[in-house]
């Protein structure tokens, strides 16, 4: 509708009733059982706005929304606008698709800093998603202090080098890369997201992508295990011993987690384990039933499936394709789709001769917009087992925050309003010239460096370094 069209995600409905409100203005907020959860009514007149919900991340949904109708220039942090600024009248009646609208920041493989992950938190929350999924540990680096263990982070935190694109020589870049979040870092993350309605879910991976702990511990391990931390990207061949003294380790691992990370989900991995055995299957039932017991539910990548007779309560993570979604929903887990040919956002960009790092499958904007998180031929009774989706920002080639801006916007974007807005009757045309007018204008104010729409610029481009796209 007129002055509404710049709504991003769309909302259920809008109707414009025309006139316009001064801004800043007072809000008044009411509560009400009648709307569901996470949603609003935002009514805006002449002569007040108001908002309505049932909850405190309606309300702030509401709010998130007034700042997308004044314009670009409240995603500023300081008040660049001269003049007076206005709101439109006119009413937004909205609400969420999923429960569940999460993104993966990989922070194991390149490290992020305490205040590069509240920034992000910061987009994640301009673009009504939940949920702040933190991969903590991995072959190249752990990332997690557990003052039991302090080895984890003395030797895991750091390796001598990376790999420099990805290519099957030898070449690194020679320079040493580390970091790693102390206990009260993690808690003020999990503070600040929460302010901003996003809970945080970390992950800790085991039994495969292990090889910093192995190098930290090297008693975990088999007796050939690695003895340095990672300084390649791929699927190393280190694993756990599943012994009972690694699950006991690991068990004390996780009861830092949990008193740490306040969320109902915790992720343990399970992903890509070579010659994994029945005795790795059970290690990582273990892990889950050890969580379940502390009021908490265990999310697991797909390959979860293959390990026997899962707790209920766990949570399935289908990242190599829908299939695995559908079979783990109409078994009665619950399930989080994300799905590598859809909503990885370290995957290539286009096909542009200048795409920095080229690497996995096509994912372009559009590519983003028509996803359905929902298989198809998932009965009727198993839909609801589908709590929502995720983007992931494996970061093995994104070596800096512009990195990842430029990976993960505008891409994230579509993805928002695919998994807020309901289903059916997307317009790529529309939402196209949406995102032009409206939202690249918000991620400039908000000093995001992301893709242009028509390829990268100069400074974006990795000249001379491989990739790899399939």
């Amino acid at each position: 509708m007129p002055g509404f069209e710049s709504l991003l995600p769309r909302p259920v409905s809008a109707t414009a009733t025309g006139g316009s409100r001064p801004w800043p203005a007072e809000v008044e907020v009411e509560n009400s059982d009648a709307v569901p959860a996470e949603g609003y009514r935002l009514d805006i007149s002449e002569s007040r706005i108001r908002i309505t919900a049932s909850d405190d991340s309606g309300v702030r949904y509401a709010r998130e929304t007034l700042r997308q109708l004044v314009g670009p220039s409240a995603f500023r942090v300081a008040n660049v606008h001269s003049g007076p600024l206005t709101v439109p009248c006119g009413t937004v009646v909205d609400e969420p698709r999923f429960g569940w609208r999460g993104c993966l920041l990989d922070v194991a493989r390149n490290f992020r800093t305490k205040a590069e992950v509240l920034r992000f938190t910061d987009l994640l929350a301009a673009h009504k998603l939940n949920v702040l999924h933190l991969h903590l540990t991995d072959d190249q680096g752990w990332r997690l202090e557990v003052p039991r263990f302090p080895k984890l982070t003395e030797i895991g935190a750091w390796r001598r080098g990376s790999m420099v694109g990805r290519h099957d020589g030898p070449e690194r870049d020679g320079r040493p890369h580390g970091g790693f979040y102390r206990t009260d870092d993690l808690r003020e993350i999990v503070a600040y997201a929460a302010e901003r309605g996003i809970t945080v879910v970390p992950e800790v991976d085991v039994p495969g992508h292990v090889t910093a702990a192995l190098t930290a511990y090297p008693e975990l391990g088999a007796e050939n295990s690695a003895r340095e931390v990672w300084t390649s990207w791929g699927v190393n061949d280190d694993i756990l011993d599943p012994s009972e003294s690694t699950l006991e380790f690991f068990r004390a691992v996780f009861d830092e987690v949990l008193a740490v990370f306040p969320s109902e989900v915790i992720a343990i991995g399970g992903d890509e384990v070579p010659g994994a055995t029945e005795r790795h299957g059970t290690f990582l039932i273990k892990l889950a039933e050890y969580l379940h017991g502390h009021g908490r539910r265990a999310l697991g990548w797909d390959e979860m499936l293959d390990a026997g007779t899962l707790p209920a309560p766990t949570i399935i993570g289908s990242w190599r394709g829908e299939e695995a979604g559908a079979r783990a929903a109409a078994a009665g887990l619950d399930v989080v789709m994300c799905p590598e040919q859809y909503v990885y956002l370290n995957h290539r960009e286009s096909d542009h001769p200048d795409e920095p790092i080229p690497v996995g499958f096509l994912n372009t904007v559009e590519d983003f917009y028509a996803y359905e998180p929902l298989p198809p031929g998932l009965p009727e009774d198993a839909r609801h087992r589908v709590l929502g989706a995720q983007a992931q920002v494996w970061s093995e080639h994104l070596d800096s925050v512009r990195r990842v801006d430029y990976a993960t916007f505008p891409r994230l974007c579509a993805f928002s309003e695919v998994v807020w807005s309901p289903a059916g009757g997307r317009d790529t045309a529309e939402f196209t010239e949406r995102l032009r007018t409206h939202h690249l204008p918000r991620l400039d104010a908000l000093g995001v460096e992301y893709r242009p729409l028509d390829g990268p610029l100069p400074w974006q481009t990795r000249p001379g370094v491989p990739g790899r796209p399939l």
